[in-house]
C-alpha cells in the first residue's frame, strides 16, 4: 500500500497521503520564490535605479563609512602649466654671400659644433682666381708706371735749377706722377675686391653654436637666392614656447623659473622665462611664453614639451592624490553634502608634488571631501562620513 501510518497516544490510526504532502511542499516553495522576486523587483528593478538599492541597504543598517577631510586653504606655490614646441633660442639661417657657383666641399653636418668664422662649405672659384691674377698683374704694371713717372718728375726738378726746364713742364711731370700713383691705388682696390669676393664663396659660421640642419650637397649649384644652406643654433641654446591661456599669461613674468619636460622623456630641465608674448592669438586665445633651457641631446628642436612655471605663491585647497579622481569628463572629487550623500564636484588641478594636489577651482576648501573610497562610491549614495584632520 502506498500510504504512511502514524500512531498517536490515543491509539488512533491516521493515514497520510504522500502525494498530497509533496504538493504542499511544492506550493510553499513556489510562494517563497515569488516573494523573493517581488522583493528583488522593488529593491533593484524599480526604474533601474541604484538609489532604491542604497535606500534598502541603508534601511538594513548597511551604510558604508568613508573618511573625509575639510582641506581649507593652504599657502602653496602657484604653478602655471603649459605645453608647446621646442626650438633653438636663436635659429640662424646661413646662406652664401657671394655670387655663387658649384659647391666643391661640405665640411660639417647636422649635429656638428662649430666656432665663429669656421668654414662650413666651399664653392668653386677658378674663374674668380683668374680674375684676381689679372688684377694683380695690373697692380704691378701700375706700380711700374708710377715709378717711371716719379723718376721723370725728379729729373725735371733737378734740371729746373739750371734753367733747362720750365715751370710748366715741372707741373706736367708732377701731374703725370700723381695720376700714376692713383692708378696703382685703383688697381689695388680692384684686386682687393676680387679677393674679397673669392672669400665670400666660403660659407662660414656667423657665430659659435650647433648645426641644426644641412641643406647642401657637393656639386650643387648655389646662389644668393638658394636660401639657407645651414641652420645654426647660436651657442647651442634651446627654448620652449609654452602656450598659455590668457588668464595664466597674466601671472607669467621674465625671469621666473620653470621646469621643462620633453614628451617621451622622463627627465626635466631647469630653465627660466626670457620673453612673454606682448599679444594673444585672436583665434586660439593663447599667448607664447618663451623659456630658455640649456642644450641637451634630449632637447630636439621641432619636438614637443610640457612646462611648469613657478609663479609666486597663492592660497588654495591642498588634497592628497588619493582624493582626486579622473574620467572622460576630466578631474573631479567626491564631497559629502549636508544629507550625508555623495556628490561629484568637477575641479581644475594646479601643481602636483609630494605634498599633494593643488586645487585651482571647483571647491572652496570648506567641503567634506572623500579621501580614498571614491572609486567605490556613486553620486547620491548615503554614507557615514568620518572626518580626518587636514594634512
Amino acid at each position: 500500500m502506498n500510504r504512511e501510518t502514524s500512531i498517536h497516544s490515543s491509539d488512533t490510526l491516521v493515514v497520510v497521503d504522500p502525494s498530497r504532502r509533496r504538493r504542499q511542499l511544492i506550493i510553499a516553495a513556489a510562494v517563497g520564490v515569488v516573494l523573493l522576486l517581488v522583493i528583488l523587483f522593488f529593491v533593484f528593478g524599480r526604474g533601474g535605479s541604484d538609489k532604491a538599492a542604497q535606500d534598502a541597504a541603508a534601511a538594513a543598517g548597511q551604510v558604508p563609512s568613508v573618511t573625509v577631510v575639510v582641506p581649507g586653504q593652504t599657502a602653496v606655490g602657484r604653478v602655471i602649466s603649459g605645453s608647446g614646441p621646442l626650438s633653438a633660442k636663436r635659429d640662424q639661417p646661413i646662406g652664401i654671400a657671394g655670387s655663387g657657383g658649384r659647391v666643391e666641399r661640405v665640411l660639417v653636418d647636422a649635429g656638428s659644433w662649430v666656432r665663429a668664422g669656421q668654414v662650413l662649405a666651399t664653392v668653386d672659384r677658378s674663374v674668380q682666381a683668374q680674375q684676381a691674377n689679372q688684377l694683380a698683374a695690373q697692380v704691378e704694371s701700375a706700380r711700374a708706371n708710377a715709378a717711371l713717372a716719379q723718376s721723370n718728375y725728379e729729373r725735371a726738378v733737378a734740371l729746373q735749377g739750371r734753367g733747362f726746364v720750365s715751370k710748366a713742364e715741372i707741373d706736367s711731370k708732377k701731374a703725370t706722377r700723381d695720376a700714376a700713383y692713383a692708378q696703382v691705388r685703383v688697381a689695388q682696390a680692384q684686386l682687393a675686391g676680387t679677393r674679397a669676393e673669392i672669400g665670400r664663396l666660403n660659407v662660414v659660421a656667423p657665430a659659435s653654436g650647433l648645426i641644426l640642419s644641412r641643406n647642401v650637397e657637393v656639386g650643387q649649384i648655389v646662389s644668393p637666392g638658394s636660401g639657407a644652406l645651414f641652420h645654426l643654433a647660436e651657442g647651442g641654446q634651446m627654448e620652449m614656447r609654452a602656450q598659455l591661456a590668457q588668464q595664466d599669461l597674466a601671472y607669467a613674468h621674465v625671469g621666473m623659473p620653470a621646469q621643462v619636460t620633453p614628451v617621451g622623456s622622463g627627465r626635466s630641465f631647469a630653465g627660466s622665462v626670457w620673453q612673454v608674448a606682448p599679444m594673444i592669438d585672436p583665434q586660439s586665445r593663447l599667448g607664447d611664453v618663451r623659456i630658455s633651457v640649456p642644450y641637451d641631446p634630449v632637447m630636439r628642436p621641432g619636438g614637443f614639451a610640457e612646462a611648469k612655471i613657478t609663479s609666486g605663491t597663492t592660497t588654495a585647497p591642498l588634497l592628497p592624490q588619493s582624493a582626486v579622481l579622473s574620467d572622460d569628463r576630466g578631474n573631479y572629487v567626491y564631497i559629502i553634502n549636508g544629507k550625508n550623500e555623495v556628490e561629484r564636484r568637477d575641479i581644475k588641478i594646479g601643481s602636483v608634488n609630494d605634498n599633494g594636489v593643488t586645487i585651482v577651482s571647483g571647491i572652496s576648501g570648506n567641503e567634506r571631501v572623500v579621501l580614498s573610497a571614491g572609486p567605490f562610491l556613486n553620486p547620491g549614495q548615503k554614507v557615514n562620513p568620518k572626518r580626518e584632520a587636514a594634512r
